[in-house]
């Protein structure tokens, strides 16, 4: 016996401690067979479409280790080529990518090439993109002829080349021959390129042919986004019909036919309030004064009283026609600038203001004489600083003249006091 308790020693090598490891991490080391490869891009679909990426990814690979036939293995390289791109692994997606439309499959080689070329766009790889979106264009189908087609618009219009990309636009938004329907990529794909045309015309100044976009784009399919185009190219139609009016052309002026007053008052109304609803209060103001400075009296006053026609009149006494308010003046800008909102928000502040300098002593009881006349001169001169403020001080004094038949004011009132 030993002095030493435990099993004997036995000669050779340590057994290692096991380790441990995660499944999803071990290497495949075996090749699986070719007859597979179907059954793992299913697996690997169902995977990827439930969030698990990076499974869905392996088996991807393991299909296309497989080495199926051409068609298993384009599917294989497009699937891996979308994984990676949701994963963020933009160079591998890439490979997928390319490896997948070099296979030349019809059905999943110009998914290929498409997934490709808007992966190189959004990183800026225009060129190469461009070299892709022809490669499409080689595969043929109607649905990705569109596609490419709108792809290369797009490249052409980046260069600046308008009448390359006028020739692609034109060739996406061209209807299939005889009765052939449009499938759901092609009908999305006019109905986007329709709307990014009509935005491009209207923004040139070519509201007719933004208009005639739109209604291709909408024989493919409804869109809101067409229907806004559509409206803002009547705008600008508008605009041009009114602006005729308002301001003809050499050709017109010499012609002998003149608006009638009312035609003139109605068409500056209508052209100014189109400016601003264009978002272009300067010009909508442009507008109305062209109006109102017009050397036709009949015309000028025509468009005063459009211009007049939303203002409430103070009643006059005894029957007599009210004298025209002070504030008149500055309600005509507002309207003729479009700036009648911020001009009521400034009379709601100064209001709101007066009202809080007035109501503070009263609630706290104040009595004290001095005290009550310094919040009443305060609140007088809240408006001073403004544009109209003046206005209402000098309005008063006159008022407070004619009733007491002399000005009893001080000079500078309520700022002198």
């Amino acid at each position: 016996m030993t002095a030493t308790s435990g099993p004997p020693a036995r000669s050779g090598p340590a057994t290692p401690a096991p380790q441990a490891t995660d499944p999803d991490d071990a290497e495949e080391t075996a090749v699986p067979p070719a007859e597979s490869a179907p059954d793992l891009c299913d697996q690997a679909q169902d995977l990827a479409e439930n969030g698990h990426l990076k499974k869905a990814a392996k088996l991807y690979q393991q299909a296309v280790a497989a080495n199926p036939r051409p068609g298993v293995q384009a599917r294989a390289l497009l699937g891996l080529a979308v994984v990676q791109d949701q994963r963020g692994d933009l160079a591998a997606a890439r490979e997928a990518a390319r490896r997948a439309l070099a296979t030349g499959d019809t059905r999943y080689a110009p998914r290929a090439a498409y997934h490709l070329a808007l992966s190189l766009e959004q990183e800026g790889a225009h060129g190469e993109a461009a070299r892709i979106w022809r490669r499409l264009l080689e595969l043929g189908g109607p649905a990705y002829t569109a596609v490419a087609r709108y792809g290369l618009a797009r490249e052409a219009e980046l260069r600046g080349e308008e009448a390359e990309a006028e020739e692609h636009w034109e060739a996406v938004l061209e209807p299939p021959p005889g009765d052939t329907g449009l499938s759901r990529l092609h009908a999305v794909t006019v109905v986007d390129a329709a709307r990014d045309l009509a935005g491009r015309l209207l923004e040139r100044g070519r509201p007719e042919a933004a208009a005639a976009a739109v209604e291709r784009g909408l024989a493919a399919g409804e869109d809101p986004g067409l229907r806004l185009l559509r409206a803002a190219a009547h705008l600008e139609r508008a605009i041009a019909d009114a602006g005729a009016v308002v301001d003809p052309g050499p050709a017109e002026e010499g012609s002998g036919v003149r608006p009638e007053p009312h035609t003139s008052g109605a068409a500056v109304e209508l052209l100014a309030g189109l400016m601003a609803l264009r978002g272009e209060p300067d010009a909508a103001a442009r507008v109305w004064r062209l109006g109102l400075d017009s050397g036709d009296r009949e015309a000028s006053e025509a468009v005063r009283e459009r211009l007049r026609r939303p203002f409430a009149q103070p009643p006059g006494q005894d029957g007599e026609q009210a004298p025209e308010p002070w504030w008149d003046v500055y309600l005509e800008e507002a309207v003729a600038t479009a700036s009648a909102p911020a001009l009521a928000g400034e009379l709601f502040a100064v209001i709101t203001q007066m009202h809080s300098l007035l109501a503070v002593p009263v609630v706290e009881g104040e009595a004290r004489p001095t005290v009550l006349r310094a919040a009443m001169e305060q609140a007088l001169r809240t408006p001073s600083e403004l544009v109209w403020g003046a206005d209402v001080h000098a309005d008063f004094r006159r008022r407070l003249s004619e009733a007491m038949g002399e000005d009893v004011l001080p000079e500078g009132w309520p700022e002198g006091r």
